[in-house]
C-alpha cells in the first residue's frame, strides 16, 4: 500500500484522526466509558510564537473503564514520514495501524468505519465482563 507523505496526505490523515476522536467521544457518551486526552502533539507543546495549524492538539487519547484504559489511540506526529493512526486494546495483543485513504481511514484495503470501531469496543467490553 502506498503512503501519501505530501501535505495533502497529512491533512487527510489528521482530518481522519479528528473524526476518529469524535467517534471515540460518542462511544464514551453512550457506553459509560470515559474519554481521556492522553497527550498533545510535540510541535503544539513547543510551538513558541509559531502558528499552530493542525486541526487538533490531541496526539493520543484513550477510552477508560474506571481508572484503566480499554483502548488507546494515537496518531503519528508531523515529522514522521510514514504516518498512521494506531489503536491498541489494552490487556491483550490486539492493535491496528490505520492509514488515510481517499474516503477515510483504511485498515489495509478495508475501510475503518465508526461501526468497525464500535464492534471492536463492544467485543472488548464483552471480553472484559462489562
Amino acid at each position: 500500500m502506498a503512503h501519501d507523505s505530501s501535505s495533502q496526505g497529512d491533512a487527510r490523515l489528521y482530518g481522519c484522526w479528528v473524526e476518529l476522536l469524535t467517534w471515540m467521544q460518542d462511544y464514551a457518551t453512550f457506553s459509560g466509558l470515559e474519554f481521556v486526552k492522553v497527550s498533545d502533539f510535540p510541535d503544539y507543546i513547543y510551538r513558541m510564537e509559531r502558528p499552530y495549524d493542525l486541526p487538533t492538539t490531541t496526539a493520543s487519547a484513550s477510552l477508560n473503564r474506571g481508572a484503566q484504559p480499554l483502548l488507546v489511540a494515537s496518531v503519528s506526529p508531523r515529522h514522521v514520514d510514514l504516518k498512521s493512526v494506531q489503536l491498541r486494546l489494552m490487556g491483550g495483543s490486539k492493535h491496528w495501524h490505520l492509514h488515510a485513504g481517499e474516503s477515510g481511514l483504511q485498515e489495509g484495503k478495508r475501510p475503518f468505519t465508526r461501526q468497525r470501531l464500535h464492534a471492536l469496543l463492544d467485543g472488548a467490553l464483552q471480553g472484559a465482563g462489562a
